[in-house]
């Protein structure tokens, strides 16, 4: 059987409440700027609104007047999302303990993922938002994910639980020594 080869995340789409509380949060407090608002084409009641992550992508939301915000978790049943992750940079993210408090989130607090760091909260309708700083850079030429593939290895074949900073920066000399050999 082909495959069919993806090339990168087009979009994702929620199901929002009304527009001013999608607009109060994926603009007011994540910083994306609403690009796009128009109706959903396939159900002329319902309001679409498109915001930018910051990669150009999108985030896009489907809401209605009729519905109201719900902070409820949401269900952790399989085939449901579990959470949405967005990078931030290290300047954000050592900001993001206070910035949440003072916009009324409660949060998880830091979260040490050995390749990154991470905070965790609840938007308005108990979608799960994670904030991820990676911990390295990638060397010129390369990506963050050359860099994830070579630690890994580097973590299975010595044997550790999981990705640590010697694993990336052995990773990013052996990208970096690679690289100067062209």
């Amino acid at each position: 059987m082909a495959i069919l080869q993806v090339q990168g995340v087009h979009h994702i789409t929620l199901n929002g409440a009304d527009r001013q509380t999608s607009i109060d949060f994926w603009q007011g407090v994540l910083g994306m700027p609403m690009v796009l608002e128009q109706p959903n084409l396939d159900d002329l009641k319902t309001n679409h609104l498109y915001f930018d992550p910051g990669d150009g992508r999108l985030i896009t939301v489907f809401t209605r007047e009729d519905r109201k915000a719900d902070d409820s978790a949401n269900p952790g049943d399989p085939g449901n999302v579990h959470h949405l992750a967005f990078m931030v940079s290290r300047a954000v993210f050592t900001q993001a303990d206070a910035r949440l408090k003072a916009a009324g989130y409660s949060h998880s607090g830091h979260k040490d993922r050995g390749f990154m760091d991470s905070i965790y909260f609840r938007e308005p309708l108990g979608q799960l938002i994670e904030l991820a700083c990676y911990k390295f850079e990638p060397p010129q030429g390369h990506t963050h994910t050359d860099v994830l593939v070579l630690a890994h290895k580097l973590r299975v074949e010595a044997g550790d639980l999981n990705v640590a900073d010697r694993h990336l920066a052995d990773a990013i000399d052996q990208l970096s020594r690679n690289s100067a050999r062209i």
